[in-house]
């Protein structure tokens, strides 16, 4: 039966972190196998993450976990846009009925996705986005007959956003009393705060 896969995004440099984001340590473990564990046990059939940047250093880490995959950007330097693209094209062919989209550096807890996961399958909405006081977060998830359209997007026309624009009626905001689906661990500051959050 078609379930939730995921595309998890771990190509990119970590410039503004100073060190590869995917490999920081977070709740006894790193923050890629966290993210992985975190996805399949919230209910996700699949995880391909997709890795560019220092890829042979992420690549053990992902094979040994059941249900995760990798499939390589040699693009990433493009932007973001890229990865995701190259994410879609690993799922050609698989039975799927939505896809969740998530990047390495937005840790987030299992329930908080399960919720997320179950909420989507029981509406009629193409996509779902969690909200947290009115502002948009991640994951986001989105159903499997617009993947053609993610496989087109652009870097220049703002990429998913433009997918989300173009099918505003067919989203709803989902708002959670959660504030790390805001979570960007961009920096080294925003790190230590997650860290001190204990979420």
């Amino acid at each position: 039966m078609p379930g939730v896969w995921a595309v998890l995004l771990a190509a990119g440099e970590s410039s503004r972190m100073g060190e590869l984001k995917a490999l920081l340590p977070w709740r006894d473990t790193t923050l890629l196998e966290h993210q992985l564990r975190m996805l399949l046990d919230a209910g996700v059939q699949q995880v391909v993450v997709v890795v560019g940047h220092d890829a042979d250093r992420l690549k053990p880490i992902i094979d040994a976990v059941d249900g995760a995959s990798w499939t390589l950007n040699n693009d990433y330097l493009q932007g973001k846009t890229t990865s995701l693209k190259a994410g879609v094209a690993a799922l050609a062919g698989q039975q799927l009925s939505d896809v969740l989209l998530l990047n390495v550096d937005q840790p987030r807890s299992a329930d908080t996705v399960r919720t997320l996961v179950e909420r989507h399958l029981g509406s009629s909405f193409r996509i779902t986005i969690p909200t947290h006081g009115g502002k948009g977060g991640h994951p986001i998830l989105i159903a499997a007959e617009l993947l053609p359209e993610l496989a087109e997007i652009e870097e220049e026309s703002q990429g998913l956003k433009a997918v989300v624009r173009r099918h505003a009626e067919a989203t709803e905001r989902f708002e959670l009393d959660d504030p790390s689906v805001l979570w960007d661990l961009n920096t080294p500051e925003q790190y230590q705060k997650a860290l001190d959050a204990g979420l």
